[in-house]
Formats: structure tokens, sequence, C-alpha cells
């Protein structure tokens, strides 16, 4: 065991954050500490750190453990290159390597006794630098550079000119290399992108001491952790395996607890029924009888009625008509901004009840997208239409569609005027905005706050085509799983882009990989994605009239590996417009079949053979089409 907190309590300004709350990390263990936000978990590591110290309980770590902390922000001040600052976390290795070379010079002037004693300092020197792996320690340096995302370009950068983002990825990697026996991560991958985190998570798994990490990112958690420290009611619980099994394991404990619950109160109720009518009899043996049946409810352990998560948000999107089947056209879509060509010649389709993703790297183009099939935008070049009786609904991930001017009730009324005050408290309730917060104006919002705004607003405006640009930001777990599942059930049809991987996984029906200018599609979830883009062509062969014969090779295979993929998604929609044939013309044969029954007890017709004899070869014919396209139909819809 490397780490065992013990009975921890803390409190802020008499409110109790944390009352009890237990839980041990052992060596080489990888650890997730989750909760809803404002639960305590970022205040747990400032006591790990000491930069807090608890109001009662006990902190234990193992002797002579060593700890690295990473804060979600970092304000580094340094006038050194990147490449010079990371360094500083290798600087025993290189005062070292300058005692080498020191040593080298001075044997090189030494003799006799001296340059023993020369010599074995140096022994002793450069087997402590082989043993600390100090001939790789350049390459280590380079390679965590370059996972978190700088290019070789970037490390002669001064530190002082980088973003909040771009030191807190520097701070992680100087960390990374000083191999702590535990490290805390607070929000590591906010902000990395998906190779990045592809990275650290490869990275972490292999890495041979312990990890606690605190992360929204649910897929990171999936990838790299064997246990999560759950903060609930202002306790710690414990669950065994990843994000994912823990997720089921507390909703199959949720339910447990409640149908326990439950059972219990309807026994205890069935008891004091008995009592009162035993009672009612007024006689010696009923009275003892009821008497008997008191002491064993008092003796009961009454259970306690399981807490719900009160700041969970209620959600449930409902289309008020239903589109065609056709949602959206888009033909050769461009658009650049002054030199810079985000997308060309996009083209695409969204058919009714799919869940599209967007995916890509930061830059693409992805909101520009979003925006331009929203009407915020224009295009440079191409069209795209919606298809009939489509009526969108747009989630805007810096909420430019909400009035900063207004206050939170004013919003809804005036996007929403025929709903009563009442129906829009009550919805503005389920996004967790109650009493007077409901007068709260919209520009003193939080990000997560103004978030809610936004769903409320979806929620309300029943569009049967939700477009949403990054709906999972500012979230806790507990929301977004909720939005997940109000998701998954709608029964409209959603367009969005997301970096949180997970909420692709459990939404997407398809996704689409914005890159080098165009899309790649996939037609299944996250999992699917991952499993077929090392199969599938990951870029377009940019024009090179310099290349080499190998590149000209690799170039052949690349294009025939698009020209199969192209040859693949035109093989699907002939499937599906085939299955769409078929399915119409049973309908048609099976609506005649019932035409011709009716005709058939009609006495004009039964009393003439010729029109009797004609109808009944139809409907014979129909039988036999039928029979046909009943097995056609089972061939294209498997």
């Amino acid at each position: 065991m490397i780490l065992s907190c013990s009975h921890i309590k803390k409190s802020f300004q008499g409110e109790d954050i944390l009352k009890d709350v237990s839980f041990h990390i052992n060596e080489r263990e990888k650890a997730a500490l989750v909760g809803i936000n404002g639960c305590g978990k970022s205040t747990i590591f400032k006591m790990l750190v000491k930069e807090y110290e608890p109001d009662s309980g006990e902190i234990v770590f193992a002797k002579d453990c060593t700890v690295g902390y990473l804060a979600q922000h970092q304000d580094i001040t340094s006038d050194e290159t990147i490449y010079d600052e990371v360094a500083k976390a290798k600087q025993h290795l290189i005062e070292l390597e300058r005692t080498i070379r020191r040593l080298e010079a001075e044997m090189k002037e030494s003799s006799g006794t001296e340059l023993e004693q020369k010599m074995k300092q140096y022994t002793d020197a450069v087997h402590l630098y082989e043993r600390e792996n100090g001939y790789a320690y350049r390459s280590e340096l380079t390679g965590i550079l370059k996972g978190l995302g700088f290019s070789e370009e970037e490390f002669s950068r001064p530190v002082s000119s980088l973003s909040g983002g771009q030191k807190t990825r520097l701070c992680l990697g100087k960390l990374l290399l000083t191999v702590p026996d535990l490290i805390l991560l607070d929000e590591p991958t906010n902000h990395l992108d998906m190779e990045s985190i592809h990275w650290l998570e490869s990275y972490l798994v292999t890495y041979p001491k312990a990890v606690l990490i605190i992360s929204h990112d649910r897929y990171f958690l999936d990838r790299i952790v064997t246990k999560v420290v759950s903060i609930e009611h202002h306790t710690a619980r414990t669950y065994e395996g990843n994000y994912t099994q823990f997720s089921q394991k507390r909703e199959q404990i949720r339910i447990q607890e409640q149908r326990e619950y439950e059972n219990q109160q309807r026994t205890m109720k069935h008891q004091e029924e008995v009592i009162e009518k035993l009672r009612s009899f007024n006689r010696e043996k009923s009275i003892k009888r009821a008497e008997s049946r008191v002491k064993m409810l008092d003796k009961m352990e009454v259970i306690k009625k399981p807490q719900e998560d009160s700041g969970s948000m209620r959600i449930s999107f409902d289309p008020q008509i239903i589109s065609g089947n056709d949602v959206l056209h888009v033909e050769d879509l461009s658009k650049s901004f002054d030199r810079n060509v985000l997308f060309s010649n996009l083209s695409f389709d969204i058919k009714r009840g799919e869940r599209v993703a967007i995916i890509g790297n930061n830059g693409t183009g992805k909101t520009t997208l979003l925006k331009i099939l929203n009407g915020q935008l224009p295009a440079d070049h191409g069209l795209f239409r919606l298809g009939s009786n489509v009526t969108i609904g747009y989630y805007d991930q810096e909420h430019q569609v909400l009035d900063q001017n207004k206050t939170i009730i004013e919003e809804l009324q005036d996007a929403y005027p025929d709903l009563g005050n009442t129906r829009i408290r009550t919805i503005l309730a389920a996004f967790l905005f109650t009493e007077d917060d409901v007068f709260k104006q919209i520009g003193s919002l939080s990000g997560g706050e103004k978030g809610r705004v936004s769903l409320a607003k979806l929620m309300l405006s029943k569009a049967n085509f939700l477009i949403l640009d990054e709906p999972t930001n500012h979230l806790d777990m507990v929301s977004k799983e909720i939005l997940e599942r109000a998701l998954t059930s709608y029964t409209g049809t959603v367009l969005y882009v997301s970096h949180d991987r997970y909420f692709i996984n459990q939404t997407a029906t398809r996704i689409l990989e914005l890159t080098h200018q165009t899309f790649l599609n996939y037609l299944g979830n996250y999992d699917y994605y991952l499993e077929k883009k090392d199969t599938l062509i990951q870029t377009i062969p940019e024009e090179n009239t310099s290349a080499s014969p190998a590149s000209h090779t690799t170039e052949s295979s690349t294009k025939a590996d698009w020209k199969q993929q192209k040859e693949q998604q035109a093989k699907e929609r002939k499937r599906e417009n085939d299955l769409k044939k078929c399915e119409k013309e049973i309908e048609e044969l099976e609506k005649r079949n019932e035409e011709i029954d009716q005709l058939l007890s009609q006495a004009d017709i039964y009393s003439n053979l010729s029109k009797l004899s004609d109808l009944g070869n139809e409907k014979k014919a129909n039988e036999e089409r039928l029979e046909q396209l009943m097995e056609l139909w089972e061939t294209l819809i498997s």
C-alpha cells in the first residue's frame, strides 16, 4: 500500500465538503477519483500534497514515497525554452553528465594516486549514470514532448510565449519525466488532442508506479484504471474495475438498495396494519400479540432511504413531428478563411434516426461546418438542403444563441411565450435552476450553467434534428450519462461534434472523421472507428512532384484503399435503396391482394367466371411475387 486515507473530514466556512472519506491506493495501481462537480475531488488532491490540512482523519504515505501533482491549471513563468524547461526534470543526470566530462578532462592531466582517485570517481559516476538510464534521457525527453503534441520546431520556443493549455502540457511532461511513486493528475486530458490522449493512455498503462486520476474523460479512465473511488454524499465508496464496470455496479447497488428499502417499508407498513387490527379486537391475547409485533419492529434495523443525486438533470428530447427519411443532403461544401482551407467538396447524407458524430483534430473546421448548416456562416462553395418536415434544434458550445443581458427565466419566456411561468420554472428546476437561481443574468453564469440553459431551450424546442457542438463540455459525469440516455432514446436525428470518446461510443451510430479537408465515413461507434481506422485510408494523398518510387507505390495503394472504401459505401447505399424498393413493393402487393379479396366477395364478380378467373390468377401471381420479395427482404436486412 502506497497511500491510505482514513475517515477524512473537511469543511469550508461551516459547510461540510467531506465527512467520512476512506480509501487506499496500492503500489503500481491505477485508480480514478470520481464524483459530481463540487463534491471535493480536487480538495482531496490538495490535502494529499499538503496544500490543505484535513479537519480530522489521517493521511499516510508509504516510507520515502515521492508524489507528483498536476493541477488543472498551470501558470509557470520561465525564460527557458520548452526543451530546457522540461530538461530540468533530469537535472541530476545533466549534472552527472557534466561531472563525467569534467573527470575525463582531469584524468588526462593526472597521474599516480590522484589518477587512481579520479578513475574511481569516474567509474562510480558512469555506473550511476548507466543505472539511471542516462544514455536514454534525451530520447525520453524528446519522446514525451512529441507525445504531448509539441513538434521539434517548437522545442526552442520560450515558455513565456505559451498559452495556458500549452503550459499545462509542459508541466505534465516534466512530471512524467520525474517518475514519482504516485502521480496525481487533475483533468490531464483537458488540453490534449486525441493523438496526445492516446499516447498518454499508453504511457500511463505501462507506468511502473501508482497513478490517481481525476477526469471527466470516461473513455480515458476505461483504458487506464482498475479501481474507482467514488465520492458520494460526502463520503467515499470503492469499486473494483474500470469506469464502465463502476457505472454498472453503482447502478446495480442503487437498484438493490432501493429495492431493499421499499421491501422493508412494505413489511413495516404491513406489520403496523396487523398491529392496529390486533389492538382493535381489544382482547388480552390479541393485545399481547400486538405488543410482540411492536417489539419485533423496534428490534428491526431500519434501512435508510437511499440518497439520490440532487445535482442531476432530468432531460427528455421529444420531437413534435416526424421528419422525412432524408434529413440532410450536403453536396460539394467548401470553406476557407483567408488562405486556410478548412474543408473542400464535402458531400454526405444523413437519414432519419441516425446519430452522427463528427470527429477530427482541432482547427479542421468541425464547428464551422455546424454553423454553416445552422445558417450562422455562409459556405464558400457547394450547397446543402434539409428534408421535408425537418426542424433544427441547435446547441452552441460558445452559447452565442443565449442573450447575455437576459435572466435565465427571461431567456426561456421570450423563446417560448406560449408556455406558462409554472411550466418554465418546472423545466428550469429539472436543469437544477430553482428559486432565485432563475433570476440570474446569463452573462454572470459559468460555462456549465450556460450549457444547462442551452440544453433546457433545446429540450423545449421539440425539434426533430438536433445539431450539437460539444454538448458534454462542462457537464459532470452523472449529467453526461443522463444526456446519453436522452439521446439514445430520442426518436429524431442527431448530428454532433464531440471530443468525448465515451459519449461518442455510447451514442453514435456513424462517425465522420474530418481529416485532410475531407470526410472518412465509419458505420459504427468509437470502438468500431478505432478497430477500422488502421485498415482504412488515414490520409488523402497530397501532390508531390518529387516523390520517390516508394512514395508512388504508397500513393497507389492509398488511392486503391480510398476507392475500396468509396465502393463499400456505394454498396451500402444501394442495399438501403433496394431494401426501400422491396418494402414498398411488398406493401403495394399486399394492399392489392386485400382489394382483390374484397372484389371476390361482390356478387357481380363471383358470378362472372371470366372476372373471377382473372382476379384469381392475379392474386396467385402476387403471392408468388410476394414469396420472392420476402426472400429478397431477408437477404437485404441481414
